[in-house]
C-alpha cells in the first residue's frame, strides 16, 4: 500500500535557520511530502503561518529547551536573537541537551529521512542507529559552503587542518580553482575564526560539528541553484564526494498587493516609482551607536528618499535616543524610520522601492533580488562578507568602503547609495541586476529543483517501500 514520504526538520536555534527549514519544508510539503518540523515553543510560536494549501502535511513538533545551571539564559532564551552573541555559546549547551528527547522522537516517529543543521551533529549518531539516512541542508550560500571547504580542511581530532590562523581565512582557499574573490577581510577573519574554529563553552568548535555532520550525512542539500553557483556547486560535489542537491533558492511567497495599510504603505504610495532606498539590518546583526549614526548621516547625505526598518538597539533606553539628534526632522521630507516590526517582503514588493542598503545575508539576498532591486551592501558578521564578495564579482552589488579596522562613515555611505541609485557610473550594475532578477524571481524554477530534491529522498529512503 503506497504511503507518503515522511521527513523530519531539525535546524539550529537561530531564524536565520530556521526560516529556511521552514521554507524548504513548504517546497517538500508541495511535493507530497509529510514534514515533523522540530525545534523549541517558542521558535515555532515566532514562525508565520502555514500556508493553507500545506496545512495538513507539515506538523510542528515542539522539544522544551533544558535550562542552564545559574540562569545563565532566562526563560524564553531560545534564539540567538534573544541573547547577546557571547551567550550563543550557552544556547549550544541547551540545544545540545536536545538529544535525548529528539531521540525518543525519532524512535516515535520513525521518519524516511531526517533534514539536519550542522549544530546538531549528534543527530548522526541518532540516525545510524535507527538506519534513517540524513540529509545536511546548508542555509548558506554554497560559495560560503566551499570556501569553508571540506571536512579534512577542518580541525578534526583536535588537530589543525589548513586553517591554522586567522589570517589563512583572507586568501582564497587551495581547492578553488577558478579565479574567486571571496574571502575575508583581516578584521572580519578575526571574528569568524574566534566563533567558528575556536571551542566554545559547549566544548565542541562549529567546524567540529560541520565536519562530523559532512563526513557521515548521505546527501548535502544547498538552497542555491547553478544559474548562479554552478561553479561552486560543482566544485563542492568534487570535494565531498557525495550527492549535493541544490534545492532552490526557495525565495518567500510574493505577497498579495494592499495586505496591509500601515503607515510607510501610505509614505510609500507617494514616491516616485523605484525611487526609495529600503534600510534594513535585521535582527541578528546588534548595530553599535557609531555605526546607527553613521548610517544616518550617510542617508541624509545622500539626499534619496529612504525608508528605514530599524529596532531599537539594547544600548537605547527609550526610541528617541537611538537616532542622531535632529535627524528624523532634517530628513521627514524625504525619508521615514520605522521603529520595530515592519511587513518586509510587502515594503520589498513595493513599486517605490528600487534600492536597499543591508547586511548581504543569503535570506536577504534572495527575498531582495526577486524584486530587481539595487544592491547596496555592508556586510557585519558571519557569512555576510562572503556573500557580499559574490555579488560584487559579480556585478550586482556595490559594497560599503571600510576602514582597515572595519570601520565605516556616513560619506562612504552616501557615495556607495549615490552610486547604485542614480549615478551614470551604476548603469551597468543595474543592467546586470535585471539579469540577475530573472533568476531569483523565478518562482518555477526553484519550485522544479525542490521536485527533483523530492525525487531524490523517494528514491533512496532506507528499508522501507513508499510503493
Amino acid at each position: 500500500m503506497a504511503r507518503d514520504l515522511h521527513v523530519m526538520m531539525l535546524p539550529w536555534s537561530a531564524f536565520g535557520h530556521i526560516i529556511p527549514f521552514f521554507q524548504l519544508s513548504i517546497s517538500l510539503a508541495r511535493n507530497g511530502v509529510q514534514v515533523s518540523f522540530v525545534s523549541t515553543p517558542r521558535n515555532i510560536q515566532r514562525l508565520p503561518q502555514i500556508p493553507a494549501d500545506v496545512l495538513s502535511l507539515i506538523h510542528f513538533v515542539d522539544l522544551p529547551l533544558p535550562q542552564l545551571d545559574g540562569n545563565i539564559l532566562a526563560k524564553g532564551d531560545e534564539a540567538t536573537v534573544d541573547i547577546p552573541f557571547e551567550k550563543i555559546q550557552y544556547l549550544k549547551i541547551a540545544y545540545d541537551r536536545l538529544k535525548y528527547p529528539f531521540e525518543q522522537l525519532v524512535i516515535s516517529k520513525c521518519p524516511d529521512w531526517i533534514i539536519n543543521d550542522f549544530i546538531p551533529y549528534w543527530v548522526i549518531e541518532i540516525a545510524q542507529k535507527n538506519e534513517i539516512p540524513v540529509a545536511f541542508f546548508s542555509v548558506f550560500s554554497t560559495a560560503l559552503t566551499v570556501f569553508v571547504g571540506p571536512p579534512d580542511s577542518l580541525f578534526t581530532d583536535g588537530v589543525k587542518r589548513l586553517r591554522p590562523s586567522s589570517e589563512s581565512l583572507t586568501v582564497r582557499p587551495p581547492w578553488v580553482d577558478f579565479p574567486s574573490s571571496v574571502a575575508f577581510r583581516s578584521h572580519e577573519a578575526a571574528s569568524f575564526y574566534a566563533g567558528a574554529y575556536m571551542e566554545n563553552a559547549s566544548g565542541i568548535s562549529d567546524v567540529c560539528r560541520l565536519a562530523e555532520v559532512l563526513q557521515s550525512c548521505d546527501l548535502v542539500a544547498i538552497r542555491s541553484c547553478p544559474e548562479y553557483e554552478g561553479q561552486y556547486l560543482e566544485l563542492y560535489e568534487e570535494l565531498l564526494h557525495k550527492k549535493v542537491i541544490p534545492v532552490g533558492l526557495l525565495p518567500p511567497d510574493r505577497p498579495e498587493g494592499g495586505t496591509s495599510r500601515a503607515e510607510s504603505f501610505q509614505w510609500l504610495d507617494g514616491q516616485e516609482p523605484k525611487s526609495v532606498v529600503f534600510v534594513g539590518f535585521g535582527s541578528e546583526c546588534k548595530l553599535t551607536k557609531e555605526q546607527v549614526h553613521e548610517i544616518a548621516h550617510g542617508l541624509e547625505l545622500s539626499g534619496l528618499p529612504f525608508l528605514w526598518a530599524l529596532r531599537r538597539p539594547i544600548w537605547a533606553v527609550h526610541e528617541d535616543e537611538v537616532l542622531p539628534d535632529g535627524f528624523v526632522e532634517r530628513t521627514c521630507s524625504r525619508g521615514i524610520v520605522c521603529m520595530g516590526w515592519i511587513p518586509q517582503m510587502e515594503i520589498l514588493a513595493h513599486p517605490s522601492i528600487g534600492g536597499s542598503l543591508f547586511h548581504a545575508g543569503w535570506g536577504s539576498v534572495i527575498e531582495t533580488l526577486q524584486f530587481g532591486h539595487c544592491l547596496v551592501v555592508l556586510p557585519l558578521i558571519i557569512d555576510q562578507p562572503l556573500q557580499a564578495r559574490l555579488l560584487v564579482e559579480k556585478g550586482i552589488a556595490i559594497e560599503v568602503e571600510r576602514k582597515e579596522d572595519g570601520s565605516f562613515t556616513g560619506k562612504d555611505i552616501a557615495i556607495a547609495l549615490r552610486f547604485a541609485m542614480v549615478s551614470e557610473e551604476g548603469n551597468k550594475l543595474r543592467s546586470n541586476l535585471k539579469d540577475a532578477t530573472k533568476i531569483f524571481g523565478d518562482h518555477e524554477l526553484h519550485r522544479g529543483y525542490a521536485t527533483k530534491f523530492v525525487e531524490y529522498l523517494r528514491d533512496n529512503v532506507k528499508n522501507k517501500s513508499l510503493d
